[in-house]
């Protein structure tokens, strides 16, 4: 008796987890906690690639998974930033020379879309400053996608001229974060 006792409770406790743990609806089996466990597994692939679409297909059954980028076309990111642009450039003369010079200035692209950090943890020092120098490969910042954190690396030497992203603000797959001077 004490052995029946002891496999029920077991089995009560591991009822009582999935009953914490699973979302309200029909109660999933093992193989459908697989099958999204690979999806997560998918999802965090291509999330730190530089793909856009990543299809599986395994007998009649078929996934798609696409990045954000990869589903709204980039003009649309860039013309409310071209419009943006028009307005604040309209009222004089300073202000419209000022979006013609900055697009010239090379700059560092979000590969993409998430949660901007400009350093390791709050309260300490960030990573780039304005002013201060930025060689290629150098960490710039960190990006929170999907529970991750992506170290965001410089692809440009130079002076930081400008810091585009806002430490805690959503960027987008190919916005620009910081500007750069080259030396």
């Amino acid at each position: 008796m004490t052995d029946g006792a002891e496999q029920r409770d077991p089995q009560a406790a591991a009822a009582s987890v999935e009953a914490d743990t699973m979302p309200p609806g029909p109660p999933t089996d093992p193989g459908d906690a697989a099958l999204l466990g690979l999806v997560d597994r998918l999802a965090a692939l291509l999330d730190r690639s530089e793909l856009t679409e990543l299809e599986v297909q395994v007998g009649g059954t078929g996934l798609v998974l696409r990045k954000p980028a990869a589903i709204a076309p980039p003009p649309a990111v860039a013309a409310p930033a071209a419009a943006a642009g028009a307005v604040t450039g309209g009222g004089d003369g300073q202000g419209a020379a000022a979006p013609t010079t900055a697009p010239a200035r090379p700059s560092v692209k979000a590969p993409l879309t998430g949660i901007w950090y400009g350093s390791p943890s709050p309260g300490t020092a960030p990573y780039v400053t304005v002013g201060g120098e930025v060689v290629a490969g150098q960490v710039i910042g960190l990006i929170e996608a999907m529970k991750l954190f992506n170290e965001i690396k410089s692809d440009l030497s130079g002076r930081v001229a400008r810091i585009h992203a806002e430490n805690g603000k959503l960027v987008k797959a190919r916005q620009p974060l910081i500007e750069v001077d080259p030396l």
